[in-house]
């Protein structure tokens, strides 16, 4: 199995490109600001054929590149109904004030000419790969996380079940923001606590942004994943206590 990655743009979004193997069909995940020469690059470098462009989420940062990535390669948008919106308006995903103090001009988006929607559950066969999509709002209506199950290269690998693309769900000691249109904490917690807490703990996190972690390494150090487990708030959040 193949994964790289890479930060793009001024938020250093991760975006990752995954495939069976080199001279493969492959996955684009998050193109963010600026994502389209990488992906040109390890495209290249792989001799990759994208055939997806699947998002986490609908936020500009982890969005912007992906009418130009689908177009360049004819591949099909992948995004979650409740984020749809934000494809041709990402704007509505920030505030006024934080488009113009980041965006610094006028820009305008569109819809890929192909896009599909995503499911909580649902089971998507691209590229020869299985991604399994959990719908995780809090961070926004529509957030998702991707699971694939590791395949280890013939000369072997590191020991683990799957590998979680998170979007900006989890990251390396901390949990995405919920202050943005859209997110709300409540429900953050609620997605942590049905959608990460009962997830092995050998699976590798590859999130929005940041380093690599796994799910053991959050469950034991995340203060966020810490609070839940305490006192059973697991439990009541699950419940909607």
């Amino acid at each position: 199995m193949l994964i790289a990655a890479f930060p793009a743009g001024p938020w250093g979004t991760n975006c990752y490109v995954a495939a069976t193997g080199p001279g493969a069909e492959c996955v684009v995940i998050d193109p963010g600001k600026d994502a389209a020469s990488g992906v040109a690059d390890v495209v290249r470098e792989h001799r990759l054929k994208p055939v997806a462009v699947l998002l986490t989420h609908g936020h500009i940062d982890h969005m912007w590149s992906v009418t130009p990535v689908a177009g360049t390669y004819d591949a099909t948008a992948w995004i979650h109904p409740g984020d749809r919106h934000l494809l041709a308006d990402p704007m509505a995903g920030i505030s006024r004030e934080s488009a113009s103090m980041l965006l610094g001009g006028d820009y305008t988006f569109t819809e890929p000419d192909d896009v599909a929607e995503l499911a909580d559950g649902a089971s998507l066969e691209l590229a020869g790969l299985t991604f399994v999509v959990d719908h995780t709002p809090g961070h926004t209506a529509g957030s998702v996380t991707f699971r694939t199950p590791w395949q280890a290269p013939a000369e072997g690998g590191p020991d683990i079940s799957e590998v979680m693309f998170s979007g900006d769900l989890l990251f390396a000691g901390s949990i995405g923001r919920t202050d943005l249109p859209g997110g709300d904490h409540p429900t953050m917690l609620r997605s942590l606590a049905t959608k990460v807490l009962p997830l092995a703990d050998d699976i590798v996190v590859l999130p929005g942004h940041g380093e690599q972690t796994s799910i053991g390494r959050e469950r034991a150090t995340n203060p966020f994943l810490q609070d839940l487990l305490d006192s059973g708030t697991a439990d009541r959040v699950t419940r909607g206590l």
